[in-house]
């Protein structure tokens, strides 16, 4: 039995509009689309163009920064149109789908006794390699490396985050093989964080940690802390977990099969529960009469770190949830001089903290404008990491790389600090500072 590592830290943010547990099968759509967008530091360039047939599996564009990295489509069809934006940089790829999809067909090997190297070789070629996400960073793993671990976490305590144990109950076979192919990948060992308060998965190859406590628990960046924290120069990599599960559904019928299950959740959703898609699929047809009013915030992600999208857009290639909620455009009259009974906040700002809501209905205003930061020691309160956000932040804007690295900028990406974004009265972007503090450091090592 593995030990639990408890987290005194953290807070849980529960809103409205959770999904009830039933899953539904959404019929292939008119168009799906891949977004060079959904990866940190890609720089894409080209294999197809407008016009040309390709299948489930096809490499649309490769990273320049690394060629051998291709991005597969994820479904049959025909490359309708490749979105442009400013410098003529790639937004995204749309493909007309096919009514009969046409897979494509790879040399198959058997990861118990290939070689290390065509195993590498083989994701490439399918373009599942891109699941691999590199700590520090969080950018795409390189082929060259080797980590020293690989890290998966099966749950997710982000607000209305998909519960894994449910979607992903048919999927042992494939979860049990996608650990068995990301055990060839590294020196070390494959960890999986679970849930304390749930049932200990069973896998093979894999070596098992119980956490327990509050949102982030749930993070890997968390995880990696508390089990093997990155020191300058080294790299682990990490899978989310329903990537694991197509990464063995690959192994085991030789098809890049991108279908996940995703949750679409928030106060904002007429009913709430879990459709099974394709990735890259546009956003209206899992939306399609399920908008409680018009003037809602569509998220392909949580509330935390996802994306904002338009109801016309694509939910993101990586996506695991789909979240509505109202949009914060209105104030309320005499504003912060209400009492706000109904309001969440982790202060005593709101009278709504003597009689605290199980669930609230957030909308995205900030109720207020950015501030300097005010020392407060509050976002230490909240990070179950030895680490200091806001002296980490500061070291950032004041560029100083030294800082950056002794203050542990190698353990965190966004999502690390999204909580402390959250809770800041400052209402500071403490997520795209951290990014431009990543970046400067990717930068310094080229």
């Amino acid at each position: 039995m593995s030990k639990i590592i408890k987290l005194s830290k953290g807070l849980d943010i529960r809103l409205e509009g959770e999904a009830q547990k039933s899953i539904t099968d959404v019929a292939l759509a008119s168009q799906y689309a891949v977004s060079p967008l959904d990866f940190e530091n890609l720089v894409p360039k080209m294999l197809v163009k407008v016009g040309d047939k390709v299948k489930a599996g096809s490499s649309l564009f490769f990273d320049k920064n690394c060629p051998a990295i291709v991005f597969p489509s994820p479904v049959s069809g025909t490359v309708s149109a490749v979105n442009r934006g400013e410098k003529r940089r790639i937004l995204s790829v749309v493909i007309d789908a096919d009514q009969d999809q046409q897979y494509e067909s790879f040399d198959m090997v058997d990861p118990k006794v290939a070689s290390r190297d065509d195993i590498v070789c083989l994701l490439l070629k399918s373009g599942l390699w891109t699941l691999l996400v590199q700590r520090p960073y969080g950018v795409l793993a390189q082929p060259a490396d080797m980590p020293k671990a690989i890290f998966v976490s099966a749950f997710d305590t982000a607000p209305l985050a998909p519960c894994y144990n449910f979607i992903m109950e048919s999927e042992k076979e494939a979860l049990q093989k996608g650990f068995q192919v990301l055990s060839r990948l590294t020196s070390g060992k494959v960890h999986l964080g679970y849930n304390a308060k749930c049932e200990a998965p069973s896998f093979e190859g894999v070596e098992l940690h119980a956490f327990q406590g509050k949102h982030p628990a749930g993070n890997v960046g968390v995880q990696i802390h508390h089990i093997c924290p990155i020191s300058k120069g080294e790299k682990v990599w990490t899978m989310n977990y329903q990537d694991v599960a197509i990464l063995g559904r690959f192994f085991l019928t030789g098809k890049v099969d991108l279908h996940r299950t995703i949750a679409l959740a928030g106060s904002s959703v007429k009913n709430p529960s879990y459709y099974r898609i394709i990735s890259g699929i546009k956003t209206d047809a899992v939306l399609s009469g399920q908008l409680k009013e018009d003037h809602v915030r569509v998220i392909s992600g949580d509330v935390l770190t996802g994306r904002k999208l338009q109801y016309s857009d694509f939910i993101g290639l990586k996506a695991n949830m789909l979240t509505v909620i109202p949009e914060g455009d209105t104030y309320e009259f005499m504003g912060w001089a209400m009492p706000r009974f109904k309001k969440f906040s982790v202060s005593r700002a709101y009278f709504s903290w003597l009689c605290p809501k199980k669930k609230y209905t957030l909308d995205t205003n900030l109720n207020g404008g950015v501030r300097p930061f005010v020392v407060t020691g509050l976002y230490e309160k909240y990070l179950p990491m030895d680490i200091y956000p806001m002296h980490l932040l500061k070291a950032i804007i004041a560029e100083d790389i030294d800082k950056m690295e002794s203050l542990g900028i190698y353990e965190v990406i966004e999502e690390d600090i999204a909580l402390c974004e959250f809770v800041d009265p400052s209402k500071i972007e403490m997520q795209q500072i951290l990014r431009n503090g990543i970046n400067a450091l990717i930068k310094e090592g080229e």
